[in-house]
C-alpha cells in the first residue's frame, strides 16, 4: 500500500495532477472513493478485492474537470470505461494520469492510451459464470416468458436512476428521460414508464457496457439490470465482433455502418 501512497504523492507533488481520484476505507470497513488533493493526503488511499466501485464515474463530473489535470486509481472495470469514453471521444491523452495495480501487484502508471488498451487486452477478466448462467436461462425461454420476467423485475423499480448515476457511459448532459418537450419516457414509477427507462438505457448501452456490473450493484431494489447489457453486448460481439473496453478508437455497431452488415436479426 506504501508505494501507492508514494505514487499518488508523487504525481501531485511534481504537477501531473491536481486531484487524484482514488478508494479509502473507512474505520468500519466501507469502501468509498476519495479525491485527495495535497501529496499529505496521499495516505488515505487504499486498494483491494473489495474496491468494486467503477470510479470512471466521477470524469465526468464538471467539479473534477474544474482541477485541469487529473489522476485516478483504476481497477480492470474502470480501465475498460476510461477506453471506451477515450474511443468516443470524451476524454483526451493528456487529461488523465492513470494508475493501477497489475496482478503481480506491482504499481503500473500509464502514459497513453494505448499502453491502457495493451494492458486491458492482456488482462481481460473473464465472463461472470453466475451471470452468463443466467443470461443462458433467461434466452432459453420462449419471448413471452422473457417479457413477463422483465416484467415482473422492473415493476419493483422506483425510478430512482442510481442506475444511470453509478454508470460511466451514462454522461449525457441531458437524458433523455429529463425532457420533458417532449416528454418521451413516461416519468412515474408504472409498468410502461419503468419498461420504457430500462428498455432505453439498455438499447444505449448496447455494444458499450464494459460489464462491470455497477448498475446492478448499486439498485436498491436488487434488479439484475446487468443481465440486459450482458446479453445485448453478447450479441453485439455475435452479430459485429465487438466488445466494449477494448480498444482505444471507435467501433461500436449502432453508429457505425457496413455494407456488408449482417441483417439476419431484423424481424
Amino acid at each position: 500500500m506504501q508505494e501507492l501512497h508514494n505514487k499518488i504523492k508523487s504525481i501531485l507533488e511534481n504537477g501531473s495532477a491536481s486531484l487524484f481520484i482514488a478508494y479509502q476505507k473507512s474505520r468500519e470497513g466501507k469502501i468509498t472513493p476519495t479525491f485527495i488533493t495535497k501529496p499529505e493526503q496521499s495516505q488515505k488511499a487504499y486498494f483491494g478485492d473489495d474496491c468494486k466501485q467503477n470510479l470512471a464515474v466521477y470524469i465526468h463530473k464538471q467539479e473534477v474537470k474544474n482541477f485541469g489535470k487529473v489522476g485516478i486509481f483504476a481497477n480492470i472495470y474502470t480501465l475498460k470505461s476510461l477506453l471506451q469514453i477515450y474511443a468516443e471521444n470524451q476524454i483526451r491523452d493528456d487529461y488523465l494520469k492513470v494508475v493501477t495495480i497489475n496482478p503481480n501487484g506491482a504499481i503500473v502508471e500509464f502514459a497513453n492510451f494505448m499502453e491502457i488498451e495493451n494492458y486491458v487486452n492482456e488482462n481481460k477478466p473473464a465472463p461472470n459464470p453466475e451471470d452468463m448462467e443466467r443470461v443462458e436461462k433467461l434466452s432459453n425461454l420462449s419471448r413471452e416468458e422473457r417479457w413477463d420476467y422483465w416484467l415482473n423485475e422492473l415493476s419493483t423499480c422506483i425510478k430512482c436512476y442510481a442506475c444511470r448515476a453509478a454508470c460511466p457511459m451514462c454522461y449525457c448532459t441531458k437524458c433523455t428521460v429529463d425532457c420533458n418537450q417532449p416528454q418521451w419516457i413516461s416519468t412515474p414509477s408504472h409498468s410502461l414508464g419503468n419498461i420504457e427507462w430500462h428498455i432505453m438505457r439498455a438499447m444505449h448501452l448496447a455494444g458499450r457496457c464494459v460489464e462491470c456490473n455497477e448498475c446492478a450493484r448499486v439498485c436498491p431494489m436488487d434488479i439484475p439490470l446487468n443481465l440486459l447489457t450482458v446479453k445485448l453486448n453478447d450479441t453485439a460481439n455475435i452479430e459485429f465482433g465487438q466488445q466494449a473496453g477494448l480498444k482505444g478508437e471507435l467501433d461500436y455497431a449502432l453508429s457505425t455502418f457496413k455494407v456488408d452488415d449482417k441483417e439476419n436479426f431484423i424481424r
